[in-house]
């Protein structure tokens, strides 16, 4: 605690406040100095000097509560960085409007009431600034982001980590390492994607299609069956319905979900689908739905391949053969 507020130097602007206190109550006292145009004007500097270490002070007040709010790791789910910075332009406008008021020896309300005629024109310089408050405001307030969360934005820009998020943009690392940085007002005018709900759930979604070449599909013959039961431990023990005709895609996709069921990792608490779809002139896709219990990027695509390298090469020991284009 006590190395935040050295480093956001609280105490200095504060000690900073004294000698302009000082100087400015020791002014009438001063030789030399008839004009009393000059003892004004000197009067209207030292103020000015007090009001702008008083503006320093409190912005590092603010800072201050942003790294004891970072420290206790809320800034996650509520990021107060955007908040503070809008903090920080109200503190400077108003305290500008408060140093050209007694520069020009005018009341700080006549300024004010002055600016309220040229509302458009701050309406355009500040126009990020309030577009971004605004969108910060929506995606806090609806919890669509948070620090760390990795999003994909559906037009390609941007496809990684939230790294900060700030009032007038969004820093995001992609996953080639890249930096991204998005003004918030685009998140909310434009759809992403979120995988925090991914992360926080019990698994990462597989959805792949394997290809069957149409022309291998078969009834299975009794010496296939018995074939299969004892080369195939997993459908060893796998009753068959009596008098149903099994093909040999059906007991394919039967040792395919068997074997899912069997893998430690796949959580087999989620949906776990496996279905024939629609045949086309690429093939009769089977589609195998499931999900993994590691979700680390890396690790999810090792498992997953190996998966499919295992189901892949099973095929031919149900008579199957996969779908390959020759042109």
């Amino acid at each position: 605690m006590k190395g935040k507020i050295f480093s956001r130097k609280l105490f200095k602007y504060i000690i900073y406040i004294l000698p302009g206190i000082v100087v400015y109550y020791l002014l009438p006292f001063l030789k030399g100095i008839e004009s009393d145009t000059m003892l004004n004007f000197m009067g209207r500097i030292c103020v000015v000097y007090i009001i702008g270490c008083i503006l320093f002070a409190i912005n590092s007040l603010l800072l201050l509560f942003l790294d004891i709010y970072n420290a206790k790791g809320k800034q996650r789910s509520r990021p107060m960085k955007g908040l503070i910075q809008v903090f920080q332009v109200i503190l400077f406008f108003v305290g500008g409007i408060i140093i050209v008021s007694v520069l020009i020896n005018k009341s700080p309300a006549t300024l004010f009431a002055g600016l309220g005629a040229s509302a458009a024109i701050l309406m355009l310089v500040f126009k990020d600034t309030i577009l971004g408050f605004v969108a910060g405001v929506q995606l806090s307030a609806n919890d669509m982001l948070r620090l760390g969360d990795w999003i994909q934005l559906t037009d390609g820009s941007a496809n990684g980590i939230v790294q900060e998020i700030t009032l007038n943009t969004i820093k995001i690392q992609n996953w080639d390492n890249t930096i991204s940085t998005i003004p918030p007002y685009a998140l909310v005018n434009t759809t992403f994607k979120n995988w925090r709900g991914m992360q926080e759930s019990g698994g990462r979604r597989v959805d792949k299609t394997i290809k069957l070449d149409m022309n291998s599909l078969q009834f299975c013959t009794d010496e296939m069956l018995a074939r299969i039961r004892h080369e195939i431990p997993l459908l060893s023990d796998v009753v068959y319905e009596k008098g149903k005709r099994l093909t040999n895609a059906q007991l394919y996709r039967i040792y395919i979900e068997h074997y899912l069921q069997s893998n430690d990792k796949v959580n087999a608490n989620l949906d776990l689908i496996i279905s024939q779809k629609e045949p086309t002139q690429f093939g009769l896709p089977i589609e195998v739905y499931f999900f993994l219990y590691d979700k680390v990027w890396k690790d999810y695509e090792c498992i997953q391949s190996d998966i499919f390298d295992h189901l892949l090469v099973m095929v031919k020991e149900f008579d199957l053969r996969l779908y390959q284009y020759s042109g």
